[in-house]
């Protein structure tokens, strides 16, 4: 390997060296050898071809097939496989879920990192949040722990999850990026202050996926041995540092390395370089939640680690880049309503919400049977259940087993560990369509006058302006107005920035 070529680069030689034996005949799908590969069945040196040119017919009839949906959102991404383990047995004191049973204890996991709103060509590098999505193959089947990287979210209500990313995408007429539709949005909905702060500071330029955090982003309840619930939010510290690109570096590796953050994990784990993140929880009683200044489950907001102080208790490390992109990374597919006993939702209504639409985009891009594929089945345990048949079903189907409940003929059965673990909980108010008038501006706040120095205030502020000048001009006023609210100081030097005259007013 020449010293230029990293690893994916010098892939294919690697793997041509690797081979033990000649691998032998091409064959058809149904493993029939074949003689010539690289011509049809014609009549004739120059006739047409015929339909009897099963070869052809069969390459063909799959490559027409090989594309499936891309995924709405997060459809360009990397990932690669390792193990988390428990490092501390504080963890067991919350949840008994087994992967957290004892200290030392791993378990296999996969973690696919992605940009959000790019189509699957797009550049690693754009400014965009950054899914971290970790799938957990524990000893109760599998567990997603589903976030980004940033703690908090644009949007509290998933309603609204739709339009917002229809606002990332690209105009229906135009079929480009609007910066109408972006800004239109966000300065119409002021929950969305707190994560857009996050973008446009050097946080929405994250340098590659190893120098990232990874957040559940929701609150989840973790439930105990003994029956006791408490209110939990992960965090995933990576333990390469933060790095960030500016923004004249992201914009060069747009062009110049569209695929950086892929190629730099791939090459990273290749040569041995395992990257590393150190896993804590916030926790927060039943209590503490009823007397809490926000709204827990308030997906804009973040518990302040001074009163939620950080809890360490394990590790995630990458050791093993996957074998075949299309089988492990474009179709693993994680769920936030994929828990195992021990970890439950709460009542965060985007997580709610993400509780029935992961599954069911699943089941139209993938099929009704994806979590049989090799990379998302539960292969820890024997999957036992009344749900048969349906397409791509490639199992045995479970045999014989009776497919109803209940039967006196040796179905699987309930298991009482569990119903233990799942205790009744109280749920009260009138139902109706609530809109909220919460506090959108006090957390940005901080978050501008505490996180930012001095010049972060300035990049965050070069940032929002220069993608904000592309939008109408009354847009901007208005997301100006919001900024202001966090800052006078903060909308006073956007406007000056966008030429808005008499921005005392606004």
């Amino acid at each position: 390997m020449s010293a230029s070529r990293g690893p994916a680069e010098d892939y294919l030689n690697q793997y041509k060296a690797g081979l033990k034996a000649p691998v032998g005949s091409v064959t058809t799908g149904t493993g029939a050898p074949i003689g010539i590969r690289d011509t049809s069945l014609t009549v004739g040196e120059r006739g047409p071809i015929l339909l009897q040119d099963v070869n052809y017919l069969d390459e063909m009839a799959h490559f027409d097939r090989e594309r499936i949906p891309e995924r709405v959102v997060h459809a360009k991404g990397a990932g690669a496989f390792g193990y988390f383990e428990v490092t501390s047995p504080e963890i067991k004191k919350y949840s008994a879920a087994k992967l957290f049973e004892s200290v030392g204890k791993k378990t296999p996991i996969a973690i696919r990192f992605s940009t959000v709103g790019g189509e699957s060509g797009s550049a690693d590098t754009a400014r965009d949040p950054r899914g971290f999505a970790i799938k957990f193959y524990t000893d109760d089947g599998i567990w997603d722990c589903v976030g980004n990287n940033t703690p908090i979210f644009f949007i509290r209500d998933p309603i609204l999850f739709p339009s917002f990313i229809h606002t990332q995408k690209r105009n229906p007429a135009t079929h480009l990026k609007d910066a109408d539709m972006f800004w239109d949005f966000i300065s119409l909905r002021p929950e969305t202050t707190h994560q857009v702060m996050f973008l446009f500071s050097d946080r929405g330029t994250p340098d590659g996926y190893r120098h990232m955090n990874g957040y559940g982003s929701h609150t989840f309840k973790l439930i105990n041995d003994n029956g006791e619930p408490v209110y939990c939010k992960f965090h995933f510290k990576t333990d390469q540092k933060i790095k960030n690109l500016d923004v004249a570096k992201a914009d060069e590796l747009a062009g110049s390395d569209p695929d950086y953050s892929i190629r730099d994990l791939y090459n990273a784990i290749a040569r041995g370089n395992f990257p590393s993140w150190t896993a804590y929880i916030q926790i927060m009683t039943f209590e503490q939640a009823e007397k809490f200044e926000f709204n827990p489950f308030d997906l804009t907001k973040v518990w302040p680690q001074s009163e939620y102080p950080l809890i360490k208790y394990g590790k995630l490390v990458l050791d093993r880049n996957p074998n075949n992109y299309f089988a492990e990374v474009e179709q693993i597919a994680f769920a936030p309503s994929n828990l195992v006993p021990g970890i439950e939702p709460s009542p965060d209504k985007m997580l709610q919400g993400r509780l029935f639409a992961y599954s069911d985009t699943h089941r139209h891009r993938l099929g009704a049977n994806h979590l049989q594929l090799p990379v998302n089945c539960p292969y820890r345990v024997q999957t036992k259940n009344y749900q048969r048949d349906g397409p791509q079903n490639f199992t045995d189907n479970q045999g014989g087993a009776p497919n109803y409940f209940p039967n006196s003929f040796g179905g699987p059965t309930e298991d009482e560990r569990v119903r233990r673990l799942v205790p009744p909980f109280k749920v009260s108010g009138d139902v109706d369509r609530y809109q909220t008038n919460e506090d959108n501006f006090t957390q940005p706040a901080i978050f501008y006058n505490k996180v930012l120095d001095a010049a972060a205030r300035e990049r965050l502020i070069d940032n929002i302006a220069g993608h904000m000048k592309n939008a109408s001009g009354f847009i901007q006023e208005r997301a100006v107005k919001n900024f202001a609210q966090v800052s006078t100081e903060f909308g006073a030097k956007l406007a000056e920035k966008l030429n808005i005259k008499n921005s005392a007013n606004l």
